[in-house]
């Protein structure tokens, strides 16, 4: 029986109502996400077995998050519970022009505090065989790098497939080490690696003469980012790279490259338009990559399979891709039609 497991912090998300700016009316809406939450929850959507690991307080709202998880079916029962508050992250939708914007208040949640020494990877990894984690969670404490990268090192000594997003975020690189330093070293332990061409910048070192601004990009550039990076860390036996031609804040064109030791391989493009929130967008490709190598014949397939759930997740609102691999399965088929289904 397969079992994933992923690790990272789980935050409240505070949303003006539609495209207002943040406090432009007195209400916000209230949700949860957090990119390794994102992806448990889009693999047990799925239909798979899958744990998260985080550290909670011991409060009301840490309490509603975890019943939210357990609702779709998320084992949580690896949660570390203490410290004094859940972080927050304010997502104000952006519209045409208008980008959208995050604001972080994550500093001494709970996460923030962990060593190594409060995760049991043997127990928690007893019966897994794929391993997840991103950059988000070593950027944002000593503490956290420290267990991520003891988590990954564990996942590898017990034979799981890991994988990670590397998931570059300006805002929480503030603990001390450079990004280059905590994730050179990650990245030399993983197999599956996740990113686009900032994140392999900014992680990695490495750099590609593209333009990410501009409404257009040449999926073919992305073939030597990938031989430059497979050459430096051999033991990555996949890299996907997402593919965001940013016309506007309602219109993205979106698609997926992955390159592997037997070649190179070129999605779907999709074209989405009014965009509901591209928030989780690529958790919801990350994990679509992970079920799709698990369960479909071929890396073609996978891709497939992943640029499908992302671009399915641009159309529902919150962190969470709330949709069956039926729904990804059809559009993945050619089924863009919208049309009702009865």
């Amino acid at each position: 029986m397969k079992r994933y497991v992923t690790f990272g912090e789980l935050m409240l998300r505070l949303s003006p109502p539609g495209r207002e700016l943040l406090f432009q009316s007195p209400s916000l809406t209230a949700t949860f996400g957090g990119a390794e939450a994102n992806v448990a929850v889009s693999l047990a959507n799925y239909g798979e077995t899958v744990s998260f690991v985080t550290s909670l307080p011991e409060n009301a709202v840490a309490d509603s998050a975890l019943r939210e998880l357990r609702g779709f079916g998320v084992d949580t029962s690896f949660i570390r519970r203490g410290g004094e508050r859940v972080g927050i992250y304010y997502a104000e939708a952006g519209s045409c022009m208008r980008p959208s914007k995050v604001i972080y208040d994550r500093a001494h949640s709970s996460i923030t505090e962990v060593s190594p020494a409060d995760f049991n990877w043997e127990e928690i990894f007893d019966g897994a065989h794929w391993f997840h984690t991103t950059g988000i969670t070593p950027a944002i404490s000593a503490g956290t790098a420290a267990a991520a990268l003891e988590a990954v090192k564990a996942a590898k000594k017990f034979g799981l497939r890991v994988s990670c997003d590397l998931n570059y975020r300006k805002k929480l690189w503030k603990w001390g080490k450079s990004p280059q330093e905590v994730m050179t070293e990650m990245a030399g332990c993983v197999d599956i690696l996740i990113a686009n061409e900032e994140d392999c910048q900014k992680c990695l070192g490495i750099e590609l003469d593209v333009d990410v601004t501009a409404g257009s990009l040449d999926s073919s550039k992305y073939k030597l980012l990938a031989e430059k990076i497979m050459k430096r860390f051999p033991n990555i036996s996949a890299l996907a790279v997402s593919l965001r031609e940013s016309v506007s804040a309602d219109w993205n064109n979106w698609s997926i490259v992955m390159a592997t030791k037997e070649g190179f391989y070129v999605s779907k493009k999709y074209e989405i338009r009014n965009i509901v929130d591209r928030i989780g967008g690529g958790d919801s490709f990350g994990s679509g990559l992970i079920w799709g190598l698990s369960n479909l014949e071929g890396p073609q397939a996978a891709i497939e399979f992943a640029a499908a759930a992302s671009a399915l997740k641009h159309t529902i609102y919150g962190d969470y891709n709330r949709v069956t691999v039926e729904d990804v399965m059809a559009l993945a088929g050619g089924d863009a039609s919208g049309r009702v289904q009865r």
